[in-house]
């Protein structure tokens, strides 16, 4: 039962995050959002990019092969307990990426173009934090690989994690700096980075 709600959040979750929320971007400003993988290859921008991809379709695949591939979940974490804190992680933080994703408004993107400027947002789901769908992406992650508690589900989750590090250190506050500049710098002073608080920077 667990693995089959792991199954439909994950469908779900990517259908509302990225699908149908790109089809919104496009109706509203002629763009779907998607800018594509950061850097040269085998850069550090350019492994955030390809790392994050990768946790995607893992995430999706570790359920699938769970229950038709013969991969078996970790008896150590496969309880009932577990799974329920899974569910919970998972719808709450696939709420708040679709929350803070609409906090963004025609700012939404996946990926950045150093060429292009966007609005600074820094209302809503950003007055608490500088990052608040990598923030919910995190606990979604985590509470899917808990209801798919299996090898790949794991590495996928680990995978997500070092990709939001990157992509957030390594493109979009460097971007952000240079695109927006004192604005940026005074708005990443006071309000943290994924936890209220926590990360601002000097």
């Amino acid at each position: 039962m667990s693995t089959w709600l792991a199954l439909l959040l994950s469908v779900f979750y990517l259908g509302a995050a990225f699908v149908f929320r790109s089809v919104v971007q496009r109706r509203r400003t002629g763009s779907t959002g998607f800018r594509g993988i950061s850097g040269r290859p085998l850069t550090a921008e350019w492994f955030g990019g390809v790392l994050f991809a990768i946790a995607l379709l893992l995430g999706l695949a570790a359920p699938v092969l769970q229950l038709v591939g013969g991969l078996h979940p970790i008896g150590a974490i496969d309880t009932t307990a577990v799974h329920l804190l899974g569910a919970v992680l998972a719808m709450v933080g696939i709420a708040a990426t679709l929350v803070a994703q609409s906090s963004m408004g025609a700012s939404w993107r996946v990926g950045v173009d150093a060429d292009e400027r966007t609005a600074l947002v820094t209302s809503g789901a950003f007055a608490v934090v500088r990052n608040p769908v990598f923030a919910a992406m995190l606990p979604t992650g985590l509470g899917l690989t808990l209801l798919a508690a299996n090898p790949v589900s794991i590495v996928a989750f680990v995978l997500l994690a070092i990709a939001v590090e990157l992509q957030t250190r390594v493109v979009e506050e460097p971007y952000l700096l240079v695109t927006h500049g004192t604005r940026y710098a005074t708005y990443a002073s006071r309000v943290g980075r994924f936890l209220p608080g926590i990360g601002r920077l000097p």
